[in-house]
């Protein structure tokens, strides 16, 4: 594959930075740190543009919190001037990484997303028998920096776009040459990329047509008991080996026909329903969404705005009686 060069005098371009910072403040502009930014706006971009030029952009202004959901996890958010470079990037280095991913491949792609995945795991359960369902154990905190820069080197040939991939990984580590930041853009494009090789090794080599990965979860379907178990131990070891990852021990391989657990649904050939969790989570959010508007916290406008996404993610499964239910036990009407 042709590596991609001449890419980073794009990044700094100012229509580059300009849309950059649109993207970066999208359902944002009431916060301080965008307001702020926006009041200087020429003088800002003009700063990245000459940081860039020369080399020496500000970079790793984190701030750190935790979030339980839907599960525990430090996230890890760049400052805003940091988010309008990570977007400069991405406008320029998005189509080589869309061209290197495969098929199912479906996390930060666009006409992809977890919906797709979904869809593609069901297609597959009316074509084979068993499945296996694996996960990397702390993913993006066990992502091997050196690893990462190789395939970007095999990707990129421009040096100064692969000298600002080695300072941003630098600005972050959970041990040496170890890590990836969550809750940034690029580390989630990144973070995607660095299986892209696992995923033409599944596909070109081992052959493994019933194949769908979301980020770290992925699924391969076979015929047999025998096909989906031989292909676990050459996963783990082609896993740990090339990529210096290891295999969560709670693997699951069973018949389709019992249901898939992907994404927070138990997909079956004919329909989905929500998991246990998933739907503990959908029950829990809304008595604490029905909580403030009650308390007077919330409008019913806000009460809407966070109701509808919350019913759109269960309208995928089987769950009109649960949402039923849930309406009438709880008093809001949707």
């Amino acid at each position: 594959m042709k590596r991609a060069g001449n890419l980073y005098p794009k990044i700094y371009q100012y229509e580059n930075l300009m849309l950059a910072f649109c993207k970066a403040s999208r359902g944002k502009r009431s916060r301080p740190d965008v307001i702020s930014f926006g009041n200087h706006l020429e003088a800002n971009i003009h700063k990245l543009r000459q940081d860039l030029i020369t080399h020496c952009p500000d970079l790793g202004h984190y701030r750190f919190f935790r979030v339980n959901d839907p599960k525990p996890r430090a996230i890890c958010a760049a400052s805003f001037p940091e988010r309008v470079l990570h977007h400069a990037i991405m406008n320029v280095c998005e189509p080589v990484f869309e061209s290197y991913a495969i098929f199912d491949s479906h996390a930060c792609r666009k006409g992809k997303g977890n919906h797709n995945a979904l869809a593609r795991v069901q297609t597959f359960t009316r074509k084979y028998s068993w499945y296996l369902k694996l996960d990397i154990k702390k993913y993006f905190d066990s992502i091997d920096q050196g690893v990462m820069m190789d395939g970007l080197t095999r990707r990129f040939k421009d040096r100064e776009l692969l000298d600002l991939f080695v300072q941003l990984l630098a600005t972050y580590h959970t041990q040496p040459g170890k890590g990836l930041p969550i809750g940034n853009l690029i580390s989630q494009h990144l973070a995607n990329f660095y299986l892209g090789l696992f995923d033409h090794w599944i596909k070109e080599e081992m052959q493994v047509k019933g194949y769908v990965r979301y980020m770290d979860d992925f699924i391969v379907l076979g015929p047999d008991k025998s096909f989906v178990k031989e292909k676990l131990h050459q996963i783990q070891h082609y896993l740990n080996g090339k990529l210096c990852l290891t295999v969560k021990e709670n693997v699951q391989l069973n018949r389709c026909c019992y249901g898939i657990p992907f994404l927070g649904y138990r997909v079956f050939s004919s329909h989905m329903r929500l998991s246990l969790y998933s739907r503990q989570r959908f029950v829990d959010k809304f008595r604490a969404y029905e909580k403030k508007w009650v308390e007077g916290e919330w409008s019913m406008g806000e009460l809407v705005r966070h109701m509808e996404p919350l019913i759109a993610v269960t309208r995928k499964a089987r769950t009109t009686a649960l949402r039923q239910q849930i309406i009438e036990r709880f008093g809001v009407l949707s």
